[in-house]
């Protein structure tokens, strides 16, 4: 029972941590973010979820804690931009 235990605490805390790292998409400007740029991104396709996934992983690279999308467009190559928060 205690390796149950253990194991469940690990994989929780595992998660929690990832959750931790990765930039969030938000609607509005968070209440005390701080802008700390501009990011831009593109994909190939019209999957709007690929275009979302570039612009996390780029906020993250920046060390953003948060990003709103402002702007996005395109037929076959999507293109976006999104004002990154810490």
């Amino acid at each position: 029972m205690k390796n149950v235990t253990k194991a469940f605490t690990v994989i929780v805390l595992t998660a929690a941590s990832f959750a931790t790292v990765a930039a969030t998409e938000v609607n509005a400007v968070p209440v005390k973010g701080q802008s700390i740029g501009v990011i831009n991104a593109s994909a190939v396709g019209s999957n709007l979820s690929d275009l979302q996934d570039k612009l996390a992983a780029k906020a993250t690279e920046h060390g953003a804690t948060s990003y709103r999308i402002i702007s996005a467009g395109g037929d076959n190559h999507l293109y976006g931009t999104a004002e990154i928060y810490k």
